[in-house]
């Protein structure tokens, strides 16, 4: 009950306001379907078969205008890897101070990346999923405040935005979902656009704990603080640590041609979670109603090589320590060619190949993917 809270009481506010408000119901959709094309090998959730399911979702958007300046938004999405069970995804009330500053209070979205407040809309891309290797992060709402302030500088359009809250809720952490907690979560991003230009900066930090069930780990530990070794002890866990995001990227679309590039940077001080940094480059080009692109990812996850060896007068759990921090190494590369068509002013069809290069392991496994996504 407690993480239905702010979406039962937005929705209270909805209900109530129906007779006197304007509500306004919008909607998008994806369907979408695909397959590895390796019979021993997974990627996004899919093996050999043809899935369905996987990355489809359908969503619903209300908005109702409480007059005064004061609105209240819902969203509603169910999603076919958690069997279309359907959640809240935004719930939230808006104040529109003037036509420059807004403040918000409730579910919203964290503004880690360009997309991030349309992530689960399709159709607000041109590839079927945004790139991966840096749209990883496992969690993408918090419970708290936002101010937004739009201004001109010169010719350039700006938006400020500043937020303040909390996540508590399950994420995946290499396949495990594990409770997770992140208080103390705020930020900063600023937003440039000049005519077929734009670029975006964020900076956020939280504080985050992450419950692990992995007994290897916790055996580690409690041998660890058997020993005394409290200080390493603590670093292999995740306890109120200080956490980093950074990020910023820019797009172009001129003419016919687009082009969009994230770098971002996350770290979780202190903790058995390797440092990450990531970043993507996507060319495009437009023919009428259709889009072809390419896009390249690199993800390069590690510890800092001050992390390893700290234990070096006791050769079996330096060892041990030493493998532990390094089972969180990652590293790869994805290729992704594709197309879009819009082939209605309300929907557009595309299909992606996306091959990942996985330099740990050194394996490859290709994914082909198709979909189509709709607004109403």
């Amino acid at each position: 009950m407690k993480k239905l809270s702010v979406a039962v009481a937005v929705c209270a506010v909805l209900a109530s306001s129906y007779a006197s408000a304007e509500v306004r119901i919008n909607g998008f959709a994806s369907i979408v379907g695909g397959k590895s094309l390796d019979s021993d090998q997974t990627l996004y959730g899919y093996d050999d078969d043809i899935s369905f399911k996987n990355e489809s979702k359908f969503a619903l958007q209300l908005s109702a205008d409480l007059q005064e300046k004061l609105t209240a938004t819902a969203q509603i999405i169910a999603r076919g890897e958690d069997d279309f069970d359907a959640t809240f995804e935004w719930a939230y009330v808006t104040y529109e101070y003037s036509d420059e500053l807004q403040f918000s209070a409730g579910k919203m979205r964290v503004p880690f990346y360009k997309y991030s407040d349309f992530l689960d809309v399709g159709y607000a891309y041109r590839w079927v999923r945004p790139p991966r290797s840096v749209y990883g992060i496992p969690f993408s709402t918090y419970e708290g405040l936002s101010v937004v302030y739009n201004n001109q500088l010169g010719d350039w359009d700006s938006t400020l935005q500043g937020f303040y809250g909390a996540f508590d809720g399950d994420i995946d952490v290499f396949g495990d979902s594990l409770p997770a907690e992140l208080n103390n979560l705020g930020g900063i991003n600023l937003s440039l656009s000049y005519d077929w230009f734009s670029a975006r900066a964020a900076y956020i930090v939280a504080d985050t704990s992450i419950s692990s069930n992995d007994s290897g780990l916790i055996g580690l530990v409690e041998v660890l603080n058997t020993n005394g070794l409290t200080s390493t002890a603590n670093d292999l866990i995740t306890d109120e640590d200080e956490t980093t995001f950074v990020g910023i990227g820019f797009s172009i679309d001129y003419d016919n041609f687009l082009f969009d590039a994230e770098y971002t940077q996350f770290e979780v001080k202190g903790s058995i979670l390797a440092e990450q940094s990531q970043y993507y480059a996507s060319a495009g080009y437009r023919i009428d109603d259709v889009i072809v692109h390419f896009t390249y990812e690199k993800n390069d996850d590690k510890h800092d090589s001050s992390r390893f060896n700290t234990l070096e007068s006791i050769p079996l759990l330096n060892t041990t320590v030493n493998f532990a921090l390094e089972s969180m190494r990652a590293e790869s590369n994805v290729y992704t060619i594709g197309a879009r068509y819009d082939f209605h002013p309300s929907a557009a069809f595309k299909i992606d190949f996306s091959r990942f290069d996985d330099d740990i392991t050194d394996t490859e496994t290709d994914v082909v993917a198709v979909g189509v996504d709709l607004v109403f």
